[in-house]
């Protein structure tokens, strides 16, 4: 037999059992077939693992919309990161803002009180966007990543394998139907009666591997906790350290402004003082 004829027979093999799989699916709509069942414990995993996959691919989105709020970007980081393997480097929103206003206040004249607020007030801006970035790659790797990888990976497992148990099961199920249907047809009923076995065999196999992948939801769900509390822990860094810096900001504009103040009183004290004084004569 050539490697043709052998694959032309499972072809048909094939096709065969897609539309046995169709029938069954059709007649169970139908309410003309039985449908095979999985217990009650079973059915809970797959909630579960339902709603793992529904929110935790809502958190993951949600949480590159907060780090990343450009969509743009979050595109170009996508597709950076799939050629290059790592995120593009760019300036955050505050670093270009504390440039520009460093720039103005070189214009504007750095010895004028303007000037210098301004390129102060940008150095400052520019170390709030520094610490911007290391939070959002902190928050990326300690929370984004972990949930990201665990949906690429166990859950579209979880897809696949329960997918293929719903196929397997409908084949359990035609197979049943045939054996109803061939009763008392002594050499067709052997027939179905082996292939009911080998199905029932294969379902339950994949029932297991299946209930297993479930079952290792709930790990998952203790090692998602820890990602979240180091999310946390890099919010609650980050924020400390925005609230430093503008502490810092404030307390400097405060002595500029008063040394400013000091220094133009100061200097108008002067200016009197070096006017020559008015002597009236009188004749």
């Amino acid at each position: 037999m050539d490697f043709n004829s052998l694959n032309m027979k499972q072809f048909v093999k094939d096709a065969g059992t897609a539309l046995s799989r169709v029938v069954q699916l059709t007649e169970e709509k139908l309410g003309t077939s039985e449908k095979t069942e999985l217990d009650a414990h079973f059915e809970s995993l797959a909630s579960r693992a339902d709603g793992t996959k529904l929110w935790t691919e809502k958190m993951v989105s949600d949480c590159g919309a907060v780090l990343i709020p450009n969509p743009g970007n979050r595109v170009e980081d996508f597709l950076f990161e799939k050629i290059e393997k790592k995120k593009p480097s760019r300036l955050s929103n505050l670093e270009y803002l504390g440039l520009d206003m460093t720039e103005a206040g070189n214009a504007f004249g750095p010895g004028t009180t303007y000037g210098t607020a301004l390129i102060k007030v940008g150095q400052y801006e520019q170390k709030l966007g520094t610490a911007e970035r290391e939070f959002v790659n902190n928050a990326h790797v300690a929370f984004v990543q972990p949930l990201q990888k665990f949906l690429d990976g166990e859950m579209k497992t979880i897809v696949k394998e329960r997918s293929l148990l719903e196929s397997k099961r409908l084949d359990l199920d035609s197979c049943k139907n045939r054996v109803r249907k061939a009763r008392g047809l002594l050499g067709t009923q052997a027939n179905a009666e082996r292939d009911l076995r080998i199905a029932q065999s294969e379902f339950d196999r994949q029932a297991e591997i299946t209930k297993l992948l479930l079952e290792g939801v709930q790990t998952s769900h203790s090692s998602h906790l820890r990602c979240l509390h180091e999310f946390v822990e890099s919010q609650v860094n980050y924020y400390a350290s925005c609230h430093k810096i503008m502490q810092d900001l404030k307390n400097e504009l405060s002595n500029n402004s008063s040394t400013g103040s000091s220094s133009f009183q100061n200097q108008n004290f002067n200016a009197t003082n070096a006017s020559p004084e008015f002597s009236p004569s009188f004749n």
